[in-house]
């Protein structure tokens, strides 16, 4: 059983959704999160003013998938976050293991909790 963590651009939000459900991807956490990293922020101008915006406004996934689902979860992912632009703030997924999942309504652990 593994975790995975995806950080990706707000507006493909929909669309990653779109393609975990092709992939038969159901179970999904979503996080509003905001973030600093290589993009460093940017530039906004607000009634004339011009500021610097350092945190930038993500999404976080977090699935939790069975061993075998988690190339399909990755893949569906990568295909569907990227923006296609060449810039860096696409995001990030990462994957962890998991060592226990329960489910409280039965309390069925492991594989068939999730």
């Amino acid at each position: 059983m593994k975790l995975i963590i995806a950080i990706i651009q707000p507006h493909k939000l929909e669309e990653v959704k779109e393609e975990l459900t092709k992939n038969e991807i159901f179970r999904l956490t979503v996080s509003d999160v905001q973030g600093y990293g290589q993009q460093k922020g940017k530039t906004e101008v607000f009634r004339g003013h011009e500021y610097q915006v350092n945190l930038l406004r993500k999404v976080r996934l977090e699935i939790a998938v069975n061993d075998e689902f988690v190339k399909p979860t990755v893949d569906a992912i990568l295909k569907s976050a990227k923006t296609g632009e060449g810039k860096i703030g696409d995001g990030k997924i990462m994957i962890l293991p998991l060592e226990e999942v329960i489910r409280i309504r039965t309390g069925e652990r492991g594989k068939t909790a999730i």
